[in-house]
């Protein structure tokens, strides 16, 4: 059984410079990260390791204003930043850049006297942050929240960072579609990280029967990337640690693909590309 690793998987920038100041902080004092830093759950355990806790987003009653709090790569929106400075607290920021570039895309567009659209998940971390500046905002999932957009003249369109490119280009076409008396304005915000694994993603589905995508449950980019796989006819499971790998998945298989969400550690990936090894001579034995 050939075991094929992807061209782009896990750890992208943004997380990881984020999780390296979140270490950093925590081992200089108490710190309370605003929601999870990560939506993975082995790089929250390494981070509770460290000594940080996980505050309520919404409220900070949870941590006394001389605790320094962190905003997660996810971002947040500027009213809500403004919000945790004016009441005293210690506030670092580890937003990840694509996300604050995408932000500013759209207080642009909002700006220039769009009606500001996101393409992406409504209760995600991210979209909140993008959308918390901007009440009025419309979050469009898929072609059936479509009619439910209010009629505008002037739509401006931005995506969450991590969606797959194509759903997002199907998307605004089929705004244009539903509403052709309308201008659309699209900003493509798709981060390239999520765009070199997805690339990378359909390279290796080209050589291989199975796929094994390696990233935490609550990740969107993950769990896309097991979408795309499946929507290729391949046989695709997630997992979050090695051990649930299991070996009846790649039995018969002759080859093997492994990618992982740019939320998943570096050692997570080599921990499960050694159990494939292990189980690919197993079966040759």
């Amino acid at each position: 059984m050939k075991i094929l690793v992807a061209e782009h998987f896990g750890l992208c920038f943004g997380v990881r410079d984020a999780l390296q100041a979140a270490e950093s902080l925590a081992a200089a004092g108490p710190l309370t990260v605003l929601g999870e830093l990560v939506h993975n759950p082995l790089a929250l355990e390494r981070l509770a390791a460290h000594g940080a806790g996980q505050g309520d987003l919404e409220r900070l009653t949870s941590a006394p204003a001389s605790v320094p709090v962190l905003v997660t790569a996810h971002g947040a929106s500027d009213a809500r930043r403004r919000a945790w400075q004016d009441a005293g607290f210690r506030v670092h920021d580890t937003t990840c850049p694509l996300v604050r570039r995408a932000h500013g895309q759209l207080v642009a567009l909002v700006a220039a006297g769009y009606f500001p659209v996101v393409i992406g998940q409504a209760g995600h971390a991210e979209v909140r942050g993008l959308t918390g500046d901007f009440p009025e905002a419309a979050v469009v999932a898929d072609e059936a929240d479509l009619p439910t957009l209010p009629v505008r003249p002037r739509y401006g369109v931005i995506s969450q960072t991590t969606q797959p490119s194509e759903t997002v280009l199907r998307l605004v076409q089929g705004l244009r579609d539903a509403r052709p008396g309308a201008e659309v304005c699209f900003r493509d915000t798709v981060c390239q990280p999520t765009k070199d694994r997805q690339r990378a993603l359909r390279d290796l589905l080209a050589q291989v029967e199975v796929v094994i995508v390696v990233g935490g449950r609550g990740s969107n980019n993950t769990r896309q990337l097991v979408l795309a796989a499946e929507a290729a006819g391949r046989r695709a499971h997630q997992i979050e640690r090695p051990g649930e790998l299991d070996p009846a998945w790649l039995r018969g298989a002759a080859s093997v693909g492994l990618t992982a969400g740019t939320s998943t550690l570096p050692d997570t990936v080599q921990a499960v590309r050694a159990r494939l090894e292990a189980i690919a001579a197993a079966a040759a034995r």
